[in-house]
């Protein structure tokens, strides 16, 4: 089969059912409605994020307070090991062939996410896309890019990871700043040049070697 991109006449049909002024909630009655023909929820974004949450939830409610919960890029921390401040846990490289010195984090009652398309990505005409969609354009996103969040929960690390890669760095920054706890560590090769941008919360959190 060949990559190939929707024809612009799909594409445009199919951003129509992009936004989430389509979708009505009813909190009365827990429901929602879809207001778009053919619109669909993907709630890739914040799935794994609420599923290591609820994953510590249920262990707390068994006594079971030092814990990590990991669902893949996604995670949450509970109380440290005992004699540790945190659990350690390494920032994802860009590039796992090459990769420079591993740094690591120290995660203790937060949550951890990365997003990006180190693994989840395909080419056409020798550009390359990836799994994230950009909704204002409907393609995927085109700046190799791994975004790592750190925040009070998982749910919320999730969202953030995702929706940074898809603003930027300025903006994600912006976003990171507005949100309570958050931190942000970006790495992107927009023009054949590694570009690292992270927070000043986030350094806080780098572990002692």
């Amino acid at each position: 089969m060949v990559n190939r991109l929707p024809a612009p006449a799909k594409l445009a049909e199919a951003l129509k059912a992009v936004g989430y002024r389509n979708l009505v909630l009813d909190p009365q009655c827990h429901a929602a409605r879809l207001v778009v023909p053919y619109m669909r929820l993907d709630l890739g974004a914040i799935a794994k994020g609420y599923a290591v949450d609820a994953a510590l939830k249920v262990l707390r409610a068994h006594g079971v307070t030092r814990a990590l919960v990991s669902g893949g890029g996604d995670m949450v921390a509970g109380d440290p090991p005992p004699g540790k401040k945190g659990w350690r846990i390494e920032v994802a490289p860009l590039d796992v062939t090459n990769a420079p010195p591993a740094r690591f984090v120290s995660l203790a009652n937060a949550g951890l996410a990365t997003s990006g398309d180190l693994f989840q990505h395909l080419e056409i005409d020798g550009k390359r896309y990836s799994h994230i969609v950009d909704p204002h354009t409907g393609i995927g996103l085109t700046d190799h890019s791994l975004v790592t969040v750190i925040a009070p929960d998982g749910i919320t690390a999730d969202g953030l990871s995702t929706a940074i890669s898809v603003l930027g760095p300025e903006a994600g920054a912006r976003l990171v700043e507005k949100t309570r706890g958050a931190a942000v560590h970006m790495v992107r090769i927009p023009r054949a040049r590694i570009e690292v941008t992270e927070s000043n919360r986030f350094r806080k959190f780098y572990a002692q070697p």
